[in-house]
């Protein structure tokens, strides 16, 4: 589940014309489920979560929330929506696709910051494309 999920929320990504990467691993050596980077360089992520033990179990997705423009949660369309905050964005997808349900508060990076993830979501996106 949690991979079409995740397929989903990327082809909806892209359809926003956002340079996709799944699995970003930010400098605190923990990684973003799926990280876009849009053409003005702003930094749009998605947590997936394929069940309520899936979200309850995670005590670190607050900690992205300082790495990213806009933070969604991703979920299925049987998730008890109840549960996530309402002050992230919501994301429902499946293998097919995915849509916005509710727009993410946007918390524009500082700009060091945004220099130091966008030099490392292309250095990660460099390295997977496995030239050698």
């Amino acid at each position: 589940m949690t991979a079409d999920i995740t397929r989903g929320v990327a082809r909806l990504f892209v359809d926003m014309g956002l340079a996709v990467l799944p699995e970003f691993q930010l400098p605190t050596g923990r990684r973003l489920d799926l990280a876009g980077l849009n053409e003005k360089g702003r930094l749009i992520v998605a947590e997936v979560k394929s069940c309520r033990a899936d979200f309850e179990a995670d005590h670190k997705w607050p900690q992205y929330i300082e790495y990213c423009d806009e933070f969604f949660f991703a979920v299925d369309a049987a998730f008890p929506r109840d549960l996530l905050p309402a002050s992230e964005g919501l994301i429902v997808g499946d293998g097919f696709g995915a849509a916005v349900l509710r727009r993410a508060e946007p918390r524009p990076l500082p700009a060091s910051r945004r220099k130091a993830l966008t030099l490392r979501f292309a250095r990660q996106s460099a390295q997977r494309a496995g030239f050698f």
